[in-house]
Parts: structure tokens; C-alpha cells; sequence
């Protein structure tokens, strides 16, 4: 894989090599079995145990008999698309699983995950010599209800013999590809790329043997895009005393979008820290102050009321979890062509490694 003009190389070829495969594997809201089964074969060495919950959260724990704990968090789940309605001629209509962006879909290919293994299909849309056949009507827009499957059958009955069936879900097809530069591009970025950085975390803190002073629990939570739900559950059972979430943000340097709303930030000039009520301002001053030591560029970010990310889940937890978030860049969000930079990703793992390293259980989050 060609390196980028900044790289630190602090990440191998065997890392990146299952990056792709992650991002390349389909892990739905609610469905995320397959994509958690390949996390925790990755990270199993670089830990001393791991457990997963009931609804499929995954989690590696080192020192796991420390009475003082903190995690490091991300979300495996990916937007997605239910069966919802076949008709005679068989079309497949959908619902949304998660904030799947309906413009996007037309002439997109797909996997529709049935009974009997993935079918491939694509979102027919009319040709645009039958959309401009009237000069005084106006184009049809993408919508849920007017989008539909096609998989090549031409009956209800031929697409249910084919295992589809209602409830079935729905991905898109796209996968991981390196552009110019050192940007990648992939559906799914967001954000399986945190689950990659964490699960790297834990294999840096393996290669370099370093001992910390806590019990670490390396967590990669479900149903996210659906409202936290999996971090929900998974802080209410470990209970932890700090942490640190990682997701991604928007970059607000591509056309159409105001900076004036949505903030600077830019893929390429490192991980993104955001200011919020539920970031604790001691602990984000702690990794603030960890990234000016180890000259680690980042970017600030704020948030008006909820960061709309796990740290709410678990800010909010038991009797309050002091969290932050460290957040990557990336563009076009909910496409199947999500970009970052393989320069964030670097920094955005070394960021989190060595906060880890200066977190102790005497330090003082108190604001008083």
C-alpha cells in the first residue's frame, strides 16, 4: 500500500490489511456478528480476556482484575436498508435501518442478506429519457417510497425463493480503495475506522510492553446509528471511570457546506476535539495538553447540546463517567464513498495511546 507524504508509519501493512477487510465486511445495525467476530480475532492477542453482551457489543479487557477502569470506545454498526414490502412484479421495497441517505441510493448495487446468503441486486431508477418526456413535469426525486430493488427476478415468488424475506437487510456493495494522497474511501468509515484505531491502540500497548495502572476495556458497541444503544448497555455493565470515545466528524472544507454551522475542520490536519456538555473539560484538557507534548496536530469542535456520538452514552452513565471524544475527519458521510486520510488515522491512534499512558487512578478529573 503506498504511504502518504506524512505518514509516521506507526501502523503495519498487516493493520491496514484489516482495515480493508473490516471495512469490506457488511455489519448492519442489529446483524454486526460478522464484522464483531473479525474485530475480535484481531485484537484477541493484544489482550488478556474479552467478553461480548447479548445484543453483540464486543470488548477486549487488559488487567482485568483493576479496580479503577477506563475504556476506549468506538461503534461497529453501519447504516443500512430492511425488506419491507415485495410486490407481484417483484420489486423490493425498503425501510431504513439507521440514517441511510435515500438521494444517494439510485443505481447503487447491494447485498441483500437472506436466508440463503448474500443476493446481489441493484436500485432501479427510470432512465432519464422517460424522466424528461414531459417538459412540463418535473423530474421525480429519490425517495423510500418510490426506490426499489431489483435482483433479476420477476415475480414475489421468484425473489422469495431466493431466501429474501421481510426484515431482510440491506447493504451497499462499495468497498475499501486508496486514492491520492493517502485517502482512503469506503462505505462503512464510519465508523469501523474506530474500531481499527482501538483494536491498534491495544496492539501498541502490546508491542511496547507498556503496564498500565488500570484495567483498559478496548470496546467496539452496536446499534449506534440507531441512538447508542449498544454503548448504553455496554456502560451500564462495565461501569467505568473514564472515557475516551472515538468517532468520526464532518470535514467542512468540500462544497456546500457552511463553516459558519458546521465548524473547520479538514481531513489531513488531524484528530478533532470536541467541546460539549457532555465532554468533561478536565479530561479533554488532559488530551489536549497530551497532544502539544507529543506533537500531535489537532482541530476543535463544538457541539451545541449532545456530541450525537457514544460519549453521551457513557458521560451519562451510572453516577457519570467523565468521557471525551476524539474524533477523525471525514468526508461525504453516509455514502458509500465516506474519505479520510491515512495521516488522521496514524495521529489519531497516537493520540489515544499516549493519553492512555498518562491516565493514572490518582488523576484528579474533579471540577472542584
Amino acid at each position: 500500500m503506498a504511504k502518504s507524504a506524512k505518514s509516521k508509519h506507526l501502523l503495519t501493512s498487516e493493520s491496514y490489511e484489516f482495515l480493508k477487510n473490516y471495512i469490506n465486511n457488511p455489519s448492519p445495525v442489529g446483524f454486526e456478528t460478522s464484522g464483531q467476530k473479525l474485530w475480535l480475532d484481531y485484537i484477541k492477542p493484544y489482550t488478556d480476556t474479552f467478553f461480548t453482551d447479548p445484543y453483540g457489543s464486543a470488548v477486549g479487557v487488559i488487567n482485568p482484575n483493576a479496580a479503577f477502569k477506563v475504556v476506549i470506545e468506538a461503534h461497529a454498526d453501519e447504516i443500512s436498508w430492511f425488506v419491507n414490502y415485495i410486490s407481484p412484479e417483484g420489486f423490493i421495497y425498503l425501510k431504513r435501518n439507521g440514517g441511510v441517505d435515500h438521494q444517494i441510493a439510485p443505481s447503487m448495487r447491494v447485498l441483500v442478506h437472506g436466508k440463503k446468503g448474500p443476493v446481489k441486486a441493484v436500485f432501479g431508477w427510470p432512465a432519464i429519457h422517460t424522466r424528461l418526456n414531459n417538459a412540463d413535469s418535473k423530474e421525480p426525486q429519490p425517495k423510500v417510497d418510490n426506490l426499489c430493488l431489483d435482483c433479476g427476478a420477476r415475480t414475489k415468488k421468484e425473489v422469495e425463493s431466493l431466501g429474501i424475506h421481510i426484515g431482510a437487510v440491506v447493504t451497499y456493495a462499495d468497498g475499501f480503495e486508496e486514492l491520492a494522497y493517502g485517502n482512503f474511501i469506503g462505505r462503512a468509515f464510519d465508523n469501523r475506522v474506530g474500531g481499527f484505531m482501538i483494536a491498534e491502540v491495544a496492539r501498541l500497548l502490546k508491542q511496547n510492553k507498556k503496564k498500565l495502572p488500570f484495567g483498559l476495556y478496548v470496546v467496539n458497541a452496536v446499534q449506534e446509528e440507531i441512538g447508542l444503544r449498544g454503548a448504553e448497555m455496554i456502560a451500564r455493565r462495565i461501569k467505568p471511570d473514564v472515557a475516551i470515545i472515538t468517532d468520526v466528524t464532518h470535514d467542512t472544507s468540500t462544497p456546500m457546506i457552511s463553516k459558519i454551522i458546521q465548524g473547520d475542520t479538514v481531513c489531513g490536519k488531524g484528530p478533532s476535539l470536541t467541546y460539549g456538555p457532555a465532554v468533561h473539560n478536565k479530561l479533554l484538557d488532559l488530551v489536549q495538553k497530551v497532544a502539544s507534548k507529543n506533537k500531535i496536530p489537532v482541530q476543535l469542535h463544538a457541539v451545541s447540546r449532545s456530541t450525537g456520538t457514544d460519549t453521551d452514552s457513557f458521560a451519562y452513565s451510572h453516577e457519570g463517567c467523565p468521557s471525551v471524544l476524539i474524533s477523525i475527519p471525514l468526508r461525504y458521510m453516509h455514502t458509500t464513498v465516506e474519505m479520510l486520510h491515512k495521516d488522521d488515522i496514524e495521529e489519531t491512534v497516537k493520540l489515544m495511546y499516549h493519553t492512555l499512558l498518562e491516565i493514572t487512578p490518582k488523576t484528579n478529573l474533579s471540577y472542584f
